[in-house]
């Protein structure tokens, strides 16, 4: 009897970090939702400040789990790409409009480049590593990775978008039509999302699929799907906002999450 092992470019088993090197992402996770936890709490530049804290501390906790788990290369290139790609498309969008519609950054996010502040970059790469993950856990397919993936991404902005534009992070000057229940927020907006996550998706999938143990990025997705639905119907007021980001996140959330628990890894 032989035993066949496959050891081609996307089934590789990343090796575990050892020693004390396994909390770090722990840490940042732990600060995230602390944070997180606080600013429902917090007004003014309290709030600024607890924003550009969590987005950091989040997109610590991805990039240092991608680092140990998945190795430097893949930690380096997945970074890279989601840094660019989030300014690249934060970049066009304040200048020609496409593909999310007629916006522009306030100062309250503080340091910008070309009016994109560097804090928005670092929100795309933290949310994408848990979004990319939680797809390639349900598909082995290339093509309805992506389109899970980016449909997932694409749906927390659902959330995001209200939230941000509240605190006036950011502000539209031409609305158009809208999702129903979702007030002032373009619905050219939210298809550009699923349309810039789509394409981000489908280069992020072609890094090497490397087998860890993911518990930090699945516990930020649970994290923020469920935190995002219990704030906006009891802290926010905007039952409708997370009826919409409850639904359309929960259809990838709610199979990822049974897969979770049925076929469990570790």
């Amino acid at each position: 009897m032989s035993v066949r092992i496959y050891s081609g470019p996307h089934s590789d088993r990343g090796g575990g970090p050892a020693g004390w090197l396994k909390a770090l992402p722990w840490v940042f996770v732990g600060l995230t939702i602390f944070g997180q936890i606080i600013w429902v709490l917090a007004n003014g530049n309290t709030r600024v400040a607890l924003t550009a804290l969590t987005v950091t501390t989040f997109f610590l906790a991805s990039v240092t789990h991608a680092f140990l788990n998945r190795g430097s290369a893949w930690a380096a290139a997945y970074t890279s790409i989601t840094l660019a790609f989030g300014w690249l498309i934060e970049v066009l969008g304040t200048t020609t409009q496409f593909p999310f519609g007629d916006y522009s950054y306030t100062d309250a996010l503080g340091p910008a480049v070309l009016g994109v502040p560097i804090l928005i970059p670092m929100a795309w790469s933290m949310m994408a590593y848990p979004c990319l993950l939680a797809a390639q856990r349900l598909s082995n397919s290339a093509l309805s990775t992506v389109m899970l993936a980016g449909w997932l991404l694409a749906a927390w902005d659902l959330f995001l978008d209200p939230q941000m534009v509240g605190e006036g992070y950011w502000t539209w000057n031409v609305i158009g039509w809208e999702l129903p229940g979702i007030d002032g927020i373009p619905l050219q907006n939210f298809l550009g999302w699923l349309l810039s996550a789509l394409v981000l998706m489908a280069i992020l999938d072609r890094l090497p699929r490397k087998v860890a143990n993911d518990s930090v990025p699945n516990t930020m997705l649970i994290w923020m799907f469920a935190s995002n639905v219990f704030a906006n119907l009891v802290f926010f007021g905007r039952p409708t906002v997370a009826i919409w980001g409850g639904v359309c996140m929960g259809l990838v959330v709610v199979p990822w999450m049974w897969r979770l628990w049925s076929q469990p890894r570790w």
